[in-house]
């Protein structure tokens, strides 16, 4: 997903046009190239036990993803497409100053670019090579709803969330302002077990693909996360709160904003022993291409930290291996002067350890990864700027801050509020409000 927003906000900068396709048929397309074999279909006389060796894909057939997406590479590599070394669903042609952007999810294609007579073109070809279905400008791609704006593209999931609030059976009459209470801590062996976890564990998965579009979510659903094996009572009521808060904020959505120029800027921060059961802290950071933001994550550590310095310096670790990968991949699309990438932390200290090669009699203990942000900061890859708590993006995703720091930091993101009207193709677009 972070490569798809980081294409979106790119067109969106650049004002190009994005268009879909929809490849019918996918996996009957694929080749084999082992022997494999099946039962005689039902209703066809087979006396003597006979069985068929299949020469193409059928769905069903666990090679099939895979002989699919090959024919696929194959194809555009013949139209002089480059498969990306930073992630193997996106594909790039450039040809003098023209570039043509193709990003594949199984069937469902995006493609944008400078140069629409060769997207014409490259239509032309896929139909004729497969069978394709255009479906004309992007406007709803992997349960994303994409409203173009004179802004640029805000990216919503009305229609998921609209079946999510159905389907958890709740009424919803209040409204709530954070995702979860302000200062809940929720505990192993706090009460008696839920008695439906396979609810709980369906609607936590559901609340965690709502994130792709709503980094509100990303703390509240990193925390409810951890009680999948065995939720209780007061794990199922911080989840209730949690639908209550979506209900109340149905229409949020991203706006990835047009920007003329493109800087990519992270923000680190960790909340120390934040975990009530384990004492390991909390990861968050975020990424913003221009204004957007393209990347985020909120992630309990893997070890317990002995100070918050250290807790922040792992968590600037992450946000800067997240940025080592999106300057790569921004390279591949076109964007160049990405680097030195400005990290924003709120803890002198870790900021501190990372400029200072020296050794730190502090961190003698922690790991050798974690010495990656020095690294990049020593390459020129990364710049460490100190930022004020206040204005630390990176806060709403590693606790549940008051109600109106929250929304402060939401409107900093970019999060805009969005509202349904129905369309042309018989669904529903989202408006901005």
């Amino acid at each position: 997903m972070a490569t798809i927003r980081s294409i979106l906000a790119l067109a969106a900068s650049k004002g190009w046009t994005l268009y879909q396709l929809d490849i019918n048929n996918a996996f009957l397309h694929g080749d084999l190239h082992e022997e494999v074999y099946m039962h005689m279909p039902t209703g066809i006389p087979n006396p003597h036990k006979l069985v068929c060796r299949l020469n193409k894909s059928l769905y069903g057939l666990k090679q099939a993803s895979r002989q699919w997406f090959q024919k696929l590479n194959s194809a555009l590599l013949s139209q002089g497409f480059l498969q990306s070394k930073n992630d193997y669903s996106l594909f790039i042609k450039k040809e003098s100053d023209d570039i043509t952007i193709l990003a594949v999810y199984v069937d469902d294609i995006i493609i944008t670019g400078t140069n629409l007579a060769t997207i014409d073109s490259l239509k032309a070809y896929l139909h004729n090579t497969f069978s394709i279905k255009d479906l004309g400008k992007l406007h709803y791609f992997l349960g994303i709803e994409v409203l173009t704006t004179s802004d640029g593209f805000i990216l919503s999931q009305h229609k998921f969330t609209k079946e999510l609030l159905q389907d958890s059976g709740l009424t919803f009459q209040k409204k709530t302002s954070t995702p979860l209470p302000t200062h809940v801590k929720l505990l192993i062996d706090e009460g008696d077990l839920y008695h439906d976890p396979a609810a709980y564990r369906s609607l936590v998965g559901k609340l965690n693909f709502l994130t792709h579009t709503r980094p509100d979510l990303a703390f509240a659903v990193q925390s409810l996360s951890q009680f999948m094996h065995s939720p209780e009572i007061a794990h199922y009521q911080a989840l209730v709160h949690t639908l209550h808060y979506v209900n109340s904020t149905a229409g949020q959505g991203i706006l990835l904003k047009a920007s003329d120029k493109l800087t990519l800027q992270a923000y680190s921060d960790s909340d120390w022993a934040a975990c009530p059961n384990t004492r390991k802290s909390v990861t968050g950071y975020v990424l913003l291409l221009g204004t957007s933001p393209i990347s985020w994550k909120s992630k309990k550590q893997g070890t317990t930290s002995k100070s918050s310095s250290e807790a922040e310096y792992r968590a600037m670790a992450q946000a800067a291996s997240e940025a080592c990968w999106l300057v790569r991949l921004l390279t591949e699309l076109g964007i160049s002067n990405l680097t030195p990438v400005t990290l924003h932390c709120d803890n002198m200290s870790a900021l501190h350890i990372a400029r200072n090669p020296v050794f730190h009699e502090c961190t003698k203990h922690i790991e050798v990864d974690c010495h990656f942000t020095r690294d990049k900061v020593l390459e020129g890859l990364l710049q460490l700027s100190y930022l004020p708590t206040h204005n630390q993006l990176a806060d709403v995703f590693t606790k549940i801050l008051p109600v109106a720091q929250h929304k402060n930091l939401l409107f900093k993101l970019g999060m805009v509020p969005t509202s349904p009207s129905p369309n042309l193709r018989g669904g529903v677009e989202v408006t901005q409000a």
